[in-house]
């Protein structure tokens, strides 16, 4: 059996080592010429870690990722400490550590698993469609490229042509109302412990600074602002002064310390679920499937979990393409289509959609010892292939 996976990214690259693990002929075909990876840094917890352990990349995953130990959520005016907590309860329950990783690290050393000579870069794929014997898939290239496959797998993002086919018509992002600014500097002190995932909460807005390894800090800034507001690269400080203007001075720390130049400006959207991810032997994964915002970080720890689920699947059907797709879609829209409505609600409360709910939330954090918070995070993770719900 053969199957063409369309997408490098995260999880398409899971996908690729999962089902090589079980002897499935691959072949991965991605779109841009080099690993360059949207965002600085990605929250991979500890569902999306036990994925990659399970990928056989425990070491290298704990070589990369940043240790939190603790918690801490900052008032954005005055810099008083709300709350902090140790993150060693939820460590404990689930089994696992969480690791915060630089994107273009994990996503290297994913691809070093696989194999980059393995990759076909450069590779953009304009229309994907099942033979009409229902035999095999095509996916035909801008350059005019076609391959075949037993299975066909699209895993090409949020914009998804695979998606399009899959559905039989395009579907409209939904903007979920801020922008999120994001980069990588030095570790400061000054705006937050090294151990420590640190968020500023004010107005609707966040500010937050969580480890990676080499002493790094993943910062990211939201934004509350109309979708297509013109933006020019590398303004990000002068733009993020504007908007966090009598923040607290770790606020205008990391302002000063960040890069404009390598900063990112991302527009966050998400896509309502939906439940066929399958069309004959072409499917869907990752971002393709389960679009979502940032809210609850599990946008990658899911992709990662359908890989592990596609290949149970095809494990447990290695002759039936048809019902191994049956299997991996009965297994995994409910649960990917419930985190994207889970960081849906998690995103209006933080971004004061409801500002009295947004208030709320606020004095509760003034009252939180860390149970509550990191009852919400476990049960985020549990749920998946390898954190099954208790």
């Amino acid at each position: 059996m053969k199957v063409v996976i369309i997408g490098a990214g995260m999880g398409g690259m899971s996908a690729a080592i999962a089902l090589r693990q079980i002897g499935i002929e691959t072949a991965v075909y991605e779109r841009v010429t080099e690993n360059k990876p949207v965002g600085a840094a990605i929250s991979v917890w500890s569902n999306g870690v036990k994925c990659l352990n399970y990928l056989g990349l425990q070491e290298e995953t704990a070589e990369l990722g940043g240790i939190v130990e603790t918690m801490s959520y900052i008032d954005a005016h005055t810099g008083e400490t709300m709350c902090r907590f140790s993150m060693q309860p939820l460590i404990d329950e689930v089994g696992q550590r969480p690791y915060p990783i630089a994107r273009a690290e994990l996503q290297s050393m994913l691809m070093q698993a696989y194999g980059f000579d393995h990759i076909n870069f450069g590779m953009k794929m304009v229309s994907v469609e099942n033979d009409a014997t229902g035999t095999t898939a095509k996916a035909t290239f801008a350059d005019g490229t076609t391959v075949t496959a037993d299975v066909i797998i699209g895993a090409d993002g949020a914009s998804s042509i695979t998606r399009e086919y899959v559905l039989g018509a395009p579907v409209t992002r939904r903007y979920a109302g801020y922008v999120n600014f994001n980069g990588l500097v030095d570790t400061d002190d000054t705006i937050g412990p090294a151990t420590e995932w640190t968020t500023y909460v004010g107005e609707g807005k966040r500010v937050s600074v969580m480890p990676v390894a080499g002493g790094r800090f993943y910062f990211f800034f939201d934004v509350v602002e109309p979708e297509g507001v013109p933006y020019e690269r590398g303004s990000a400080r002068e733009v993020l002064r504007s908007h966090f203007a009598g923040w607290a001075p770790g606020v205008q720390t990391l302002i000063d310390k960040l890069d404009p130049q390598t900063t990112n400006r991302v527009e966050i959207l998400d896509l309502d679920p939906f439940h066929t991810w399958v069309k004959g032997r072409v499917a869907v994964l990752g971002d393709a499937a389960h679009n979502t915002t940032p809210d609850i970080g599990q946008g990658g720890c899911s992709a990662m979990e359908d890989a592990i689920e596609l290949q149970w699947a095809f494990k447990d059907h290695p002759d039936d393409v048809h019902a191994a797709l049956a299997a991996y879609q009965s297994a995994r829209t409910e649960r990917a289509g419930e985190l994207v409505l889970r960081a849906r609600k998690r995103c209006d409360v933080t971004h004061a959609k409801d500002p009295q709910a947004t208030a709320q939330w606020y004095d509760e954090l003034r009252k939180e010892d860390g149970t509550n918070v990191i009852r919400g995070i476990v049960g985020n993770i549990l749920g998946g292939p390898l954190t099954p719900a208790r």
